[in-house]
């Protein structure tokens, strides 16, 4: 008695190994029980859900969302237009041609949102920070072109 007593309170303190497992219970897997198969069928389903929105087959269209201090526009990328936003410094001018959309001219002093270039790629944007404009190209197009690499 007093042998089993010592064991269990060297157990609890964690400076003795417990028993092995007797020959029956070597390599058997616990019973899940009916909560634990509801645990698994719904982390599968999250699981399975969320991989089909990220990897959803593309080829949708490109939208154009052009923010400023006036409200937020969205227009097709594939129609040509210039659309002038208002700013705290003035008018914008945000063009769209060809499939791409860039900002033709600001009145922000140092020009950068010009100097940018145009952008085509869904995620890609454009800000005019001085003046509160912001551009940026959404949308489920596929682009099978690398974007970076690394080595």
């Amino acid at each position: 008695m007093r042998l089993r007593r010592r064991r269990v309170w060297l157990r609890l303190r964690g400076l003795t190994r417990p028993r092995s497992r007797t020959a029956g219970e070597a390599g058997r897997l616990p019973r899940l029980r009916l909560l634990d198969w509801l645990v698994l069928a719904t982390a599968t389903a999250l699981v399975a859900l969320s991989a089909l929105s990220v990897y959803k087959p593309g080829g949708g269209e490109l939208s154009v969302f052009i923010s400023g201090e006036g409200g937020e526009w969205v227009y097709p990328l594939d129609k040509d237009r210039e659309v002038e936003v208002d700013g705290p410094l003035g008018s914008t001018i945000v063009a769209i041609e060809g499939g791409r959309v860039h900002i033709h001219s600001s009145p922000c002093p140092n020009q950068t949102c010009v100097a940018a270039g145009a952008i085509s790629q869904a995620g890609q944007w454009i800000a005019c920070m001085p003046n509160a404009v912001f551009v940026r190209v959404e949308g489920n197009a596929t682009n099978d072109t690398i974007d970076a690499g690394a080595y």
